[in-house]
Formats: structure tokens, sequence, C-alpha cells
């Protein structure tokens, strides 16, 4: 397959789990945990000679671990946004037992009811249960996710959408931690609505204190 503009979160099905490599030895979990799903995200690191940064995950919250791939091996590429579809299919015990699941159902709806003002998506153990159908998510699990921003967003206008996402959680139980992606990095939802003078971006590079997550850090004062 020709290789597309890879994102942040993006979840990738891979043929050659045995490929992936790392500056480190592979922990003892790695094989089990490819060969059970050969699904990795790509993480926010910088592509290098070894390949596309991504990260793998374990059956464990301990188990996790950074590596790079080919992407000549991708065979399947899936955005966060593009999961939200397959919050339909969850069958009813996942939703009843998993309150992180049933937060995204919720989200789900309550986004559309309001004219989804922005693609959002769900990372993290959601995430990758939807993509690779395996059961991960677990009873305690947050949900993650992400909030496409390519434009800047007002402060109002967050705080707005903050509410939209407890609103549309707090009967689930579950807690949310939502990331605006922006075209320099990500910034956590709930820090940027305290209007602090500095909020802190994640990037490729490291995390760093900027005034503006939409203007180039190094052009800051």
């Amino acid at each position: 397959m020709g290789t597309p503009a890879f994102q942040v979160h993006d979840l990738l099905r891979i043929a050659a789990p045995e490929r992936v490599c790392a500056e480190a030895p592979k922990p003892p979990w790695i094989d089990a945990a490819l060969a059970r799903a050969p699904w990795v995200v790509v993480r926010r690191g910088v592509a290098g000679p070894l390949g596309l940064a991504v990260g793998v995950r374990g059956g464990d919250r301990g188990e996790r671990w950074a590596g790079w791939i080919d992407p000549r091996d991708v065979v399947e590429r899936l955005t966060p946004e593009a999961l939200t579809a397959r919050l339909a299919h969850l069958s009813p015990q996942r939703l009843a037992t998993t309150p992180a699941l049933a937060a995204a159902a919720a989200l789900e709806a309550r986004w559309r009811a309001v004219g989804a003002p922005a693609p959002w998506g769900p990372t993290g153990g959601v995430g990758f249960e939807l993509a690779s159908g395996q059961p991960t998510a677990s009873p305690s699990s947050d949900l993650d996710a992400i909030l496409r921003c390519p434009q800047p967003v007002s402060i109002a206008t967050a705080r707005a959408w903050s509410k939209t996402f407890d609103a549309a959680v707090s009967l689930t139980g579950a807690r949310w931690d939502v990331l605006l992606e922006t075209p320099l990095g990500a910034v956590a939802l709930l820090d940027y609505v305290r209007a602090a003078p500095e909020v802190m971006l994640r990037t490729a590079a490291g995390p760093r204190l900027v005034r503006d997550p939409w203007v180039d850090p190094t052009l800051s004062p």
C-alpha cells in the first residue's frame, strides 16, 4: 500500500509483527501481545532511521513499549475518528460492564446531537478495542479521546465542549481525558479551559509550555 500521512493516535494493523524494532530489547510479553492483536498505535515521536514511531500494548496497564515499524508493513489504518462508527456494534454486555465504552457511546450520541462541532475519536484502551476487536478496556479504564482542532478554538468554545463531555459521560461513572490536537501538538482540554497564561503542549520533541497551542512555540517571546 502507499504511505499515508500517519497521525498520532492512528491504529495500525501490521503484516510482520516480528519486524517491530526498538533501541532496547523487547520485553517478554511483546510477541504474545502482537500475536493476539497485531495492532500498534502511532505515538508522538520523531520518525527516524528505525522507522515510524509506534507504541505496543500488552494485556496489563504496565505493559507499554515504544518501538518503530517500517510503514510498508502497515496493512490497515484506522483513525480515532473512524472508530466512532464501531461504537454502535458493541455488545450490550460490554457496554454494561465497561463504563469507558458506555461513556464513548453516550458521547458519540451527544456530540452528534450538538452538531459535531469538531471531529472526535476514542484513543487508549477504548480505541484499541474498537480497532482490534480484542476486549481491552477494563471496568476501571478512563475514556481517553481526542478532538481534531486544526484552527484555533476559543476558551469559551472549549468550555462548552467540556460541559458536553461532562453531560454525556456523567451517568456512566467513567472518567474522561480529552486532548485538543492542534497542528503543533496536543493540549489537555481541561488544562486549556483554565485559561492559565501558559499551557503544556505535547509535541514530538517533548512537552513545552506555550501561550497559544496554535502558534509555533519557537516564535513565542
